[in-house]
């Protein structure tokens, strides 16, 4: 696959940019799945990217987004607002509006956004805002303003994304759960994979989706997680194998409110960029079976982002 790539940019000294070449999956992903976790940096000359920012980024836009879409055989994305474009979500914004409505929108809102705003959003295919509590990436927004946040957006049938760290659960546990909204928890909520599957952290997370019927997850970026990194091959058994048990569990316990996506073009990475050919072939590692691959990639994303297209056969 040949995708185009953006002009140079001034990024963060040590940036890891997205990889160019990925292979095709070998795992072929069933009709109509959804890359529900991903982003679009910029083109920063048209987009530029916020002042505040914590990092400046290569540009992937969304064109490149489109292209890997299509080489890797998913239908639709979702586009999740990047930290590095703040509240402003016009380059989010563009690539809903330039999908042919095979994209929804998670955006950054801050509690100055207009009623107008919010429906303009919405009308472009924005439905859900995102909440970001680890430290090292955003700046500390009080829980009030949050908390108005989602009830304004609650009225319009949006949901709450939510990015933390599994050691901060217990601190955030009682805002998530006054939340008005169904609560979506990026990445498991980041469990340290080194403690294992049976630590007190993840046991705590399981227990937080149990307890909380709204709660969903998504079971994305063991390239974040993993200890033991990338395969050396990409015929090894599992991609990622430290994270698989992670995933797994909470797939087969949660079928029903669990999603799935690359996190291209995967800001922030030290170690290594993935494949995301390969990160597709970790999908059967987690959803062994063809119900729940289905699940995760069609059923549930259509019915979070695409109710009135979403047809329950196996839900």
């Amino acid at each position: 696959m040949n995708i185009p790539t953006s002009g140079p940019f001034d990024k963060t000294p040590g940036w890891l940019d997205w990889f160019s070449a990925p292979a095709r999956p070998r795992f072929q992903v069933p009709p109509g799945s959804v890359d529900a976790h991903c982003h679009v940096f910029g083109p920063g000359d048209r987009f530029p990217y916020a002042p505040e920012r914590k990092y400046t980024p290569c540009d992937a836009g969304k064109e490149q987004l489109f292209a890997l879409r299509d080489h890797l055989g998913f239908a639709r994305n979702v586009v999740v607002q990047a930290t590095c474009h703040g509240a402003d979500n016009r380059a989010l914004v563009d690539a809903l509006q330039a999908s042919g409505g095979r994209a929804r929108g998670v955006a950054t809102v801050r509690r100055s956004a207009t009623d107008e705003e919010l429906q303009a959003l919405h009308a472009a295919g924005v439905r859900g805002v995102r909440f970001n509590f680890v430290k090292r990436l955003v700046d500390f927004t009080p829980k009030d303003e949050l908390m108005d946040i989602a009830t304004r957006i609650a009225r319009l049938g949006w949901h709450v994304v939510v990015y933390f760290e599994a050691v901060d659960l217990p601190e955030l546990w009682d805002f998530f759960t006054r939340l008005p909204t169904t609560v979506v928890v990026d990445h498991m909520g980041r469990p340290d994979v080194a403690k294992g599957v049976e630590s007190e952290e993840f046991a705590l997370f399981l227990k937080f989706m149990d307890a909380h019927p709204n709660v969903w997850s998504k079971v994305s970026c063991p390239e974040r997680l993993s200890v033991s990194g990338p395969p050396a091959l990409h015929g090894e058994q599992a991609p990622y194998r430290d994270v698989v048990p992670f995933a797994r569990t909470v797939v087969e316990r949660f079928p029903d409110r669990v999603l799935w996506g690359t996190d291209w073009p995967h800001p922030n990475l030290k170690g290594h960029m993935p494949d995301d050919g390969l990160l597709v072939d970790f999908i059967p590692h987690i959803a062994p079976t063809a119900l729940l691959q289905k699940k995760l990639l069609v059923d549930n994303p259509m019915r979070l982002y695409w109710p009135e297209e979403h047809t329950p056969e196996h839900s």
